[in-house]
């Protein structure tokens, strides 16, 4: 390192030492964080941040330690949201429909239920909260550098990641996966290695679910501005280069605003972290993406981008209830199987309503659906038919090799877009979804779930459960509790893990800029070509603060020079 190199390390991390010593402020961050019908009309900062999700509060945090920063969210605070903040609220959140709410729902054209964040703090006030690395590999083939990676994963592991205590369901599940040889046997870590392990939890031991939006304690307070409610209609670029210098916003009440970025350094910017849908959409909107269906909406072509929505994936789900008269605990994913075929075998427990699944809007018919699961269980359970109580193994097809894409419905950006994902399309992931199903049938045949099950319910019974419950709007075949590919495919659901739509080398650069234009990146799961192991929240939140850091080392050797 030659000595200005040096100078400008060290004063760089002079500075960051200085602002992280700083006062941070707790939740609800009553001097930053307002609603939009607060906003003057026109506002101005060096970082205009768009999504206050996953990787937006780890990315506005870091950047508020040097620069003034702005994030606007569509949604509200999680901390008032009594379902968002319990481990009991989680299916509560994702049915809550109303048009206000931290889940908003999407139907793919694949036929299965989906939710996107309307939150502070993202996809993580909704999950099912499991927190895990991604793989050496995965980090390797990013490009990322693994010390950073390591660095920026233990900052926001110390705000929002825990051990979680593991109990009856979860137990088992665990030994089940070692009878079943899903070996070795890793104990307790983040680390995304083969066989089985308890990975982290972004929920305490009381059950308190920790978000990203907590890792907004990290920001200097005087630096940042969150504005809540705001929804983002369009990116504004200079008139006579394609250099994006602000965004336009409504706010609840339908008044527009505008944040403009501060003149004097080429190094503001505007920042897309508004998810898989969100980002592309809003490329769109604003005029860079394929220019006939831009055309088609009457938008104005600023950059034709053919790859802006292309490349949308969801890694497909597929699951069995096993229902017990053993009392379960309430518990999400704390477990998991990572194989070396490409499953990922998962353990969570819990009393699933039938009236809840209702709300959904699923159960269109429920005496119907009531009498089918009647004729499978009823006669061996005194059932109490307003829920099923009992335990969940699920698994994940990595990847998935299957890819498809998203498109405008309308003009209005608080309308879902049109998404695709493409399920089982490549053969790969339906060979990946039989062979991890097989793997679910060994653990429920292992020795450790026998106390859960009744021996007189057989495998094929628990599938034919599953057939029955509307948990999508795929069609069903009377061969599918027989047949592990038709099974895939009739029950597939998601796992929340859907990315893609404005990837690296495709959309983006490997420093997240847009290629063809200036001033503008995207930071968030629609870069990604593939998802980062079992749960990709951890590696979105490190990616938020890795390259906030990234951006920092950037800003602060440009102005040394």
């Amino acid at each position: 390192m030659d000595y200005n190199s040096f100078i400008s390390a060290f004063m760089f991390a002079i500075m960051v030492f200085f602002a992280c010593s700083s006062t941070s402020e707790k939740p609800p961050y009553s001097t930053f964080a307002r609603d939009a019908t607060q906003a003057p009309a026109e506002t101005s900062y060096d970082y205009i941040i768009i999504g206050g999700g996953t990787s937006g509060c780890a990315l506005a945090a870091t950047l508020s330690q040097a620069s003034k920063v702005l994030v606007l969210e569509r949604g509200d605070l999680p901390y008032g949201i009594p379902s968002v903040n319990t481990i009991n609220g989680f299916l509560e959140t994702l049915a809550d429909l109303g048009s206000t709410s931290a889940s908003q729902t999407f139907v793919s054209t694949d036929g299965v239920i989906n939710h996107r964040a309307r939150v502070l703090g993202g996809g993580s006030a909704l999950n099912a909260g499991f927190f895990t690395w991604a793989s050496a590999d995965f980090i390797n083939k990013a490009g990322w550098d693994p010390q950073l990676v390591k660095e920026s994963y233990e900052w926001v592991r110390k705000k929002v990641a825990f051990e979680p205590k593991v109990l009856a369901w979860q137990a088992a599940v665990k030994d089940g996966l070692l009878e079943a040889g899903v070996l070795p046997d890793n104990g307790f870590t983040y680390e995304h290695i083969y066989g089985t392990k308890v990975g982290g939890s972004i929920f305490d031991q009381n059950g308190k679910r920790h978000t990203a939006a907590d890792l907004l304690e990290y920001a200097e307070p005087s630096n940042i501005t969150v504005y809540l409610n705001a929804t983002v209609h369009q990116i504004l670029f200079e008139p006579n280069e394609l250099r994006a210098r602000g965004v336009l916003y409504v706010d609840m009440k339908g008044d527009k605003h505008m944040a403009i970025l501060n003149e004097g350094s080429l190094m503001n910017e505007v920042i897309l972290s508004a998810g898989t849908l969100g980002s592309p959409q809003l490329l769109m909107l604003s005029g860079i993406g394929p220019a006939e269906h831009l055309m088609g909406h009457g938008i104005k072509v600023l950059l034709d981008q053919p790859m802006v929505g292309q490349g949308l994936s969801d890694n497909p789900m597929n699951l069995v209830f096993v229902p017990s008269l053993e009392d379960v605990e309430i518990s999400l994913i704390e477990v998991v199987g990572i194989t070396r075929f490409g499953s990922f075998i998962e353990a969570a427990s819990t009393h699933i309503s039938l009236p809840l699944l209702q709300n959904f809007g699923l159960l269109s018919n429920q005496t119907t659906i009531l009498d089918k699961i009647k004729s499978i269980i009823g006669q061996r359970f005194d059932l109490d038919l307003s829920g099923l109580n009992g335990g969940l193994i699920l698994e994940k097809v990595t990847g998935p090799l299957s890819s498809g894409n998203l498109e405008l419905v309308t003009t209005n950006p608080d309308e879902n877009p049109k998404v695709t994902f493409n399920y089982f399309k490549e053969p790969g992931d339906l060979q990946t979804c039989v062979a991890g199903l097989e793997t679910i049938v060994k653990v429920l045949e292992s020795q450790p779930l026998s106390k859960f099950r009744d021996p007189l319910l057989s495998v094929q019974d628990l599938f034919a459960l599953v057939v029955t419950l509307p948990l999508n709007l795929r069609p069903r075949h009377l061969n599918a509790p027989f047949d592990l590919e038709q099974y895939c495919k009739d029950t597939v659901m998601t796992i929340w893990h859907y990315h893609g739509g404005c990837q690296v080398d495709r959309v983006i650069d490997h420093n997240y800029k847009v290629i063809g234009v200036s001033a503008l990146r995207v930071i968030d799961s629609s870069t990604l070509l593939n998802s980062p192991g079992t749960n990709p929240q951890a590696t979105m939140m490190m990616l938020g603060r890795y390259m906030g850091i990234k951006m920092l080392r950037e800003r602060s050797s440009i102005q040394k020079k």
